[in-house]
């Protein structure tokens, strides 16, 4: 017979390890590619010591010469706190009852409610790689009832609760739910339970998650930041990665010179190129045009995309349409107090009722904060411009 404690255990022993591996792997390319590790993580914080530079005891001298005088490597230390990353998953008591006597329904139960969790959860994972860790999600252009245009929309989807600011100040009481994104002319619908009035200029942040996601490309890449990781970028102009403003199309040649310049530069060997789908097809486009023969790469998870000199590129949907990421993920870090696992009370149960409901809820979590080792070593090109059509805007837009 079905009961909580079947629910408990499968969710403990059968399902935990399976998510864990989804959304560490599986989740996104680029995810997939950064190293995870508990090392260097201090109570709440991650407390990093990066190098910089080299050596520099180096010399050539005569025979009778004083050696080289010795200088260690440069450290800086990088502090950081750890994200606190939820999933939330909920049974009524009614659907335990009704399975209680049916194995296969009640797994079904399971299994629809783990794979909702895993879909939400790759979505804002992914979408929190490419963020600069405010959680911003969009910003409001026009209102008119309940419909909202935005500056953008790829960072929302249905079923999305989210919160909406003036500046510092929240606005809503209860969290809107995303009912509908018109990802073509960038709009969404939404609902409430209480009375809320947006305005131009007003931004959106997934639900309780405003100034709490963890540091993505966007925090890197952040041009106007004056420091990372606790450390002045005055102080030690390293940390500024290459950014390039272009308005010409895609090419090899201009991949080539961001791949060239932190090669030469900084030492840094790209092995990962990330753009919006409307890059990939300009370059495929461009493929095309002026070769025979197609680089096609693997990656992690099964992913299967075109490569440039066997370097993968990858369309990820939180790349902004004009813009392409090239990067070294060996110089990233997933750093985590651990893997996913299931909050528990002090009982030991991960199924908890909700106060006053007939529902039962369990919370997956994990406490992680990505840190970049050498930012100098990561390139964006921004401002490529493209003849291709992207189906989700004007034709006009795409052709800006």
């Amino acid at each position: 017979m079905v009961t909580l404690n079947t629910a408990e255990s499968a969710l403990k022993n059968v399902y935990l390890g399976v998510v864990a591996n989804q959304l560490n792997v599986n989740a996104n390319p680029l995810l997939a590619k950064i190293k995870k590790s508990t090392k260097d993580v201090w109570g709440k914080e991650v407390r990093k010591l990066a190098p910089f530079g080299i050596n520099g005891g180096i010399g050539a001298g005569s025979e009778t010469d004083a050696l080289p005088t010795p200088s260690g490597n440069g450290y800086v230390q990088f502090i950081a706190d750890l994200k606190n990353l939820y999933g939330k998953i909920e049974i009524s008591d009614k659907a335990v009852r009704a399975s209680a006597n049916n194995i296969g329904a009640f797994v079904n139960l399971l299994s629809d409610e783990m794979e909702g969790l895993v879909k939400a959860s790759s979505f804002n994972l992914g979408r929190m790689l490419y963020g600069d860790g405010s959680g911003k999600l969009a910003t409001a252009s026009a209102v008119t009832g309940t419909t909202v245009t935005c500056d953008k929309v790829n960072n929302l989807i249905e079923g999305m609760l989210i919160d909406v600011f003036t500046g510092s100040t929240k606005k809503n009481t209860a969290p809107l739910k995303i009912t509908y994104v018109d990802r073509v002319n960038k709009k969404f619908n939404y609902s409430t339970t209480s009375s809320v009035t947006i305005a131009t200029n007003d931004v959106f942040y997934v639900q309780g998650s405003k100034d709490y996601e963890i540091s993505g490309l966007g925090k890197i890449f952040d041009t106007s930041a004056t420091s990372i990781y606790g450390v002045s970028k005055t102080d030690y102009p390293w940390l500024k990665p290459y950014v390039s403003s272009t308005s010409t199309e895609i090419s090899d040649i201009l991949i080539q010179q961001a791949i060239d310049f932190l090669d030469m530069n900084n030492d840094s060997k790209i092995n990962f190129i990330s753009c919006s789908s409307v890059v990939r097809r300009a370059y495929q486009e461009y493929l095309g045009a002026y070769r025979r023969n197609i680089d096609i790469a693997e990656l992690d998870g099964g992913y299967k995309t075109i490569a440039h000199n066997g370097i993968p590129v990858v369309a990820d949907r939180f790349v902004d349409d004009d813009t392409m990421y090239l990067l070294n993920t060996n110089d990233f870090t997933l750093h985590e107090l651990c893997d996913w696992q299931w909050l528990e009370g002090e009982d030991g149960r991960i199924l908890k009722q909700n106060q006053g409901y007939p529902t039962y809820s369990a919370t997956l979590v994990k406490y992680a904060e990505l840190i970049c080792d050498k930012p100098c070593g990561q390139a964006k090109i921004k401002g490529i411009k493209s003849t291709v059509t992207n189906p989700f805007v004007s034709n006009s837009e795409a052709k800006a």
